[in-house]
């Protein structure tokens, strides 16, 4: 099997040699892993491609690259540059640094090069590690990741829908839980949830310059979601796995927008 990895927290990340680990037993010993993950961190840029200025691509080892842009540049680099149209069997995004539930997917670089992957019409999953206080004091905060990743891409592989052919087809958001690998209770199929009454905001400071700067702010992580979704699934020691597709249209809403405007 022939797997493209990225990332949106960058080259050097230890989330990104957790997903190596995951993706090379994955691939097996007659398996090609290739890396093309962002030269610097670009996390929250979501699906963001670089289309009004190039980026560098510099090689930093065997099948292994790095390129100043998102993580669906790197998808869209591995793609036609590094694998000169080759096509890989799956894309793997991450393992990020922190969660990627609730409202955080739709901000998430990590879901975004997942996203490009699908949207390339390859099967995609974004893989995310739920941090909190019980796993501040790990030796390897990623240890629900690195010791149930395979299992869980493999299950996906092996039993999920996948949807080929489809023109918007579906790809899979994969949320480990914030406990130790021992406590997770098992995996959970979930519906993106939402945390209320937190949300991004902004917070400003001032340099020593005098200047005046605005920090980005995120709301608090352990918010509850409703039961059955990603956050709830994963605060109650579950891996969590969420189709998505990025056909952004509310189905639901189409008759009834119809009969208004009609």
């Amino acid at each position: 099997m022939r797997i493209l990895i990225t990332n949106d927290d960058g080259i050097h990340a230890p989330g990104l040699a957790v997903l190596t680990e995951i993706a090379e037993e994955i691939a097996g010993p007659g398996g090609e892993v290739w890396t093309v993950a962002p030269a610097f961190e670009q996390s929250g840029v979501a699906h963001k491609i670089s289309y009004t200025h190039p980026m560098m691509i510099a090689k930093h080892g065997p099948r292994r690259y790095a390129a100043e842009g998102s993580p669906a540049d790197c998808v869209l680099a591995g793609l036609y540059d590094v694998l000169q149209g080759a096509r890989p069997d799956l894309v793997l995004s991450g393992v990020n640094r922190g969660n990627n539930a609730g409202e955080n997917a739709l901000y998430s670089g990590t879901v975004g090069g997942a996203m490009e992957g699908a949207l390339q019409g390859l099967r995609a999953i974004a893989l995310s590690q739920y941090l909190g206080p019980a796993t501040h004091d790990l030796d390897d905060p990623f240890e629900a990741a690195r010791n149930h990743g395979v299992a869980v891409v493999r299950a996906l592989l092996d039993r999920a829908v996948w949807d080929e052919g489809d023109d918007y087809r579906l790809f899979y958001n994969v949320n480990f839980p914030p406990c130790p690998a021992a406590g997770v209770k098992g995996l959970r199929p979930a519906a993106q949830g939402f945390r209320r009454n937190t949300a991004f905001g902004v917070e400003p400071h001032h340099s020593p310059s005098g200047r005046r700067f605005l920090w980005i702010k995120g709301g608090p992580q352990h918010a509850p979601t409703d039961p059955g979704t990603d956050v709830a699934a994963n605060l109650d020691g579950w891996i969590s796995v969420t189709p998505m597709r990025c056909d952004l249209t509310a189905h639901n809403r189409l008759a009834d927008l119809e009969a208004r405007l009609g």
